[in-house]
């Protein structure tokens, strides 16, 4: 048995949705009985709903070009669990995953004499990803939360510099119903005394953040406030920007930070913000690295699924956008490159704002096919078509009261196919036969269920 195939038979919350009480006492004992490894380098810490994935990766590809071997943890994996545990943008070699894999069993055997049989599959990842950082002398550690902040398995961290990217509602069953309450289950990442990089946040947010970061006594470094994003240009290849970082930073390197012209192979105005907070995280704890370093190695980088183009001929995207906000700016940049006549696969897990979703996706396609995202979460493609079908009809009646007698556009089609590759073929024959650009989108178990059939 492998040791991912290992890892899957525990208590694995992203996929069961069995709601359990959350603390670090496990996590605690298991970085014991192990020798601490995630104390092995400097950590950046990385929570929010919002980019925190993207964010994560940029710290890391910056300070692999910088020279510094950088161990990155994520979560979902999309293709391959390695996504998880990597270095750098690339993997881990293979008898490091094994090595430490058969530490990590040994290690669970002595957690089980302190009566901690329940560790779930994301306290293994986790201490797994530390142990392979640690075998392997990595000099640092970008880090992304799993699901909030304060009770992640990932907070046993004491890290250099935390980051939190845009908070919006989201796991309204394990983090609160309200924005105030999510934001103060992230804000449990800030570390007192270190420094506290944060997004753009709304009003109610960012004062949860100012609190906290002033009971911490941990330097507040807001994004609005530090750097500017501007000169947003998008294409079929990536995003190009401007980044000015203020004076405040200059004092602490022997070169302003500026990039009158930055480019990153990923489209979308969302991902030049990214950019902005990971360089602003990255510059603010190690000020000596270059412009230069940064913009080639952000140059290069790339994530599955963030607008990730898989075909040209028919143009076929898979995105991992599952909120309101993240479906607006994938929404967006969609838009802005193929028009509005395109084709949408959606499919989502369960406890998701649909009709939200739904209310912004009706209006920028010619069809809408619902599938479901896989088999790795529940999900309801019959109620997400109910809930579409629905605001579609919402908005054909609004059109009608505002020009009595005509429509402005035509309501979408929408079909409902359970099964991913059949939603997929019949997308693709739609496509083929009329040149539509298709679009995937609506959770990371769906884009990694497009990019399995298309292999």
């Amino acid at each position: 048995m492998d040791v991912f195939e290992w890892i899957s038979g525990h208590i694995n919350l992203e996929k069961s949705g069995i709601k359990r009480s959350f603390n670090l006492d496990c996590m605690r004992d298991f970085a014991e009985i192990a020798g601490h490894p995630e104390k092995c380098a400097p950590a950046f810490h990385v929570a929010g709903s919002k980019g925190k994935g993207s964010v994560t990766g940029m710290i890391a590809a910056i300070l692999e070009k910088s020279g510094i071997k950088t161990a990155r943890y994520a979560s979902p994996h999309v293709s391959d669990f390695r996504e998880r545990i990597s270095l750098g943008q690339s993997f881990f070699d293979e008898d490091t995953y094994t090595r430490t894999g058969n530490e990590l069993f040994e290690l669970v055997k002595k957690l089980s004499e302190k009566n901690r049989e329940n560790i779930t599959f994301f306290e293994l990842f986790t201490q797994w990803f530390f142990l392979c950082a640690r075998d392997t002398g990595c000099g640092a550690m970008a880090v992304e939360t799993g699901m909030g902040g304060r009770l992640d398995a990932t907070n046993i961290l004491d890290p250099i510099l935390s980051v939190i990217t845009l908070i919006e509602l989201e796991h309204t069953e394990y983090l609160g119903k309200t924005i105030s309450a999510i934001a103060g289950e992230k804000a449990g990442i800030i570390k007192s005394g270190r420094p506290f990089v944060l997004a753009e946040q709304n009003e109610a947010a960012f004062e949860i953040f100012k609190e906290h970061a002033a009971h911490k006594k941990s330097p507040l470094i807001y994004f609005p406030e530090h750097s500017k994003v501007q000169d947003v240009k998008i294409n079929s290849k990536g995003t190009t920007f401007s980044l000015t970082i203020n004076s405040q930073m200059k004092s602490k390197s022997d070169e302003i930070p500026y990039f009158p012209e930055f480019f990153i192979p990923i489209p979308g105005e969302i991902h030049a913000k990214n950019a902005g907070l990971a360089i602003l995280a990255v510059k603010t704890a190690f000020p000596h690295i270059k412009n230069q370093i940064i913009e080639e190695a952000l140059a290069t980088f790339t994530l599955p699924a963030r607008f990730e183009r898989i075909f040209d001929t028919p143009t076929l995207i898979v995105d991992g956008a599952h909120t309101k906000n993240s479906i607006q700016s994938c929404l967006k940049t969609f838009t802005t490159l193929y028009g509005s006549n395109g084709i949408l696969i959606f499919g989502c897990a369960a406890g998701k704002e649909i009709h939200k979703m739904a209310e912004l996706c009706v209006s920028c396609f010619s069809l809408i096919i619902i599938t479901a995202p896989g088999t790795f979460k529940e999900s309801h493609p019959d109620e997400v078509f109910a809930k579409f079908s629905l605001c579609i009809t919402e908005k054909s009646h609004l059109k009608m009261q505002n020009q009595p007698g005509k429509l402005s556009q035509t309501p979408p089609e929408i079909l409902c196919i359970h099964k991913t590759s059949d939603a997929l073929e019949h997308a693709m024959q739609i496509s083929y036969k009329n040149g539509l650009p298709i679009l995937c989108a609506g959770s990371f178990y769906l884009a990694g269920e497009i990019k399995k059939l298309i292999k």
